[in-house]
């Protein structure tokens, strides 16, 4: 039986077919990735390597797994950007239930909201004269912006410079739960509610716990009693500004190694992982609650590289280094296909492949790896290239890389 679905997928199938047969030149293939216009036009052997590609059936499995099972807990979820840094990804995650997105700085936060996301909550405190003017403007813009707190002074200057731009700053309680920011839990934390509920140009939104080191500890169990043990406070934070009047609506924290750990705690409202749709070998490592493999979520971002040597019969070099994939973990990128090809840095260009088990491979060979770590691997390039199968769908911008301030 003949389907709609079956003449679009023949359909673009033919194109693709076709566009093969045409042979794009290489400035055909910058123009159409330029343009975004490449659905049915380009395939993978047709991208300029090192690429950065994120395969599609992956990546929407992993966000319906995650969104349906947030909604099932009852609880909110609001991704973390850091993670992609690109809009286009943010806006899909919202079109399946999300409520925003977490942003690291302002900076990053400003790229969001220009290519259309809202619902955004920045996870480091604003600091300084001058990106405290920039943060009452990107209020004015976006006021429903929640901007994380954990100084008093800050408090302070955010109130005076919110009342002289007339508008009114929702704020969260930044909460020390892990190794960094974070004001601690108990009387310091109660002081600094009671300050913000006093201020005439603030609103206490809530809190914001994240426990960096919950989300790597290896081993589900291990992992369920770190994460416990340090949002704990933030709930006893909540019911303890409750209890002196202070509305207290939002909890937020939460990451893909905890997410099924943190939405069964009572108090906590929303989760903000963001690493679950893109997934790396640091997470695989962790162990889930089947095994030493942490399978939940599927990997759906690697790395397209090109043979570019054959040195020896055991050794071939590829256009991938240091940079095209990040450094910043003890291990190197993998090769999807397996054990047969062991990846090690050579350079700033070049990764260096020991062929194992007979494998072989030739000069123009393409080879896709997986990440060592996603979030400041993603950081590495201008744009990601949504693929279906062998075919490129689109093209992404990353719209907030370099936007570390």
């Amino acid at each position: 039986m003949t389907t709609r679905r079956t003449v679009l997928a023949t359909g673009l199938a033919v194109a693709a077919a076709n566009a093969a047969r045409r042979g794009y030149s290489w400035s055909e293939i910058d123009r159409l990735i330029a343009r975004g216009d490449v659905k049915g036009k380009l395939a993978k052997e047709d991208l300029p390597t090192p690429a950065l590609i994120v395969e599609l059936e992956a990546f929407e499995a992993n966000v319906k797994r995650m969104s349906e099972y947030v909604r099932g807990k009852g609880r909110a979820l609001r991704p973390h950007a850091k993670t992609h840094k690109c809009p286009e990804i943010a806006m899909r995650l919202i079109r399946s239930g999300a409520v925003g997105a977490c942003a690291a700085k302002l900076s990053e936060a400003e790229a969001l909201a220009a290519g259309g996301v809202t619902g955004l909550l920045i996870t480091t405190a604003v600091v300084g004269k001058n990106k405290i003017a920039r943060a009452v403007s990107f209020a004015r813009r976006r006021p429903e912006t929640i901007f994380s707190v954990d100084n008093a002074q800050n408090v302070k200057d955010l109130n005076d410079a919110a009342g002289a731009g007339k508008v009114r700053l929702n704020v969260a309680i930044d909460l020390h739960v892990g190794g960094r920011t974070g004001i601690v839990g108990g009387a310091p934390a109660l002081a600094l509610g009671e300050a913000i509920q006093s201020m005439p140009n603030l609103k206490l939104a809530g809190i914001q716990a994240y426990a960096g080191q919950a989300s790597h500890t290896i081993g589900f169990e291990a992992r369920k009693k770190v994460s416990r043990e340090a949002m704990t406070p933030a709930v006893e934070l909540r019911r303890a500004l409750e209890q002196k009047g202070i509305a207290c609506p939002l909890v937020t924290g939460g990451s893909t190694g905890t997410y099924n750990i943190d939405s069964d705690m009572d108090g906590i409202t929303e989760l903000q992982p963001g690493s679950f749709i893109f997934m790396d070998i640091d997470y695989n490592r962790i162990g889930g609650t089947s095994g030493e493999v942490y399978s939940d979520f599927q990997n759906s971002l690697f790395v397209l590289t090109t043979v570019v040597s054959k040195p020896k019969d055991e050794m071939a070099i590829v256009d991938g280094g240091l940079k095209a994939f990040s450094t910043d973990r003890a291990f190197p990128p993998q090769w999807r296909g397996g054990a047969e090809l062991a990846y090690a840095f050579a350079g700033d260009e070049h990764g260096r492949l020991s062929l194992k088990g007979g494998k072989q491979v030739s000069v123009g060979d393409r080879l896709e790896f997986i990440i060592p770590h996603c979030d400041p691997s993603v950081n590495l390039y201008d744009r990601l290239f949504a693929v279906r199968g062998e075919q490129v769908e689109a093209v992404w911008r990353i719209a907030a890389r370099g936007m570390s301030q």
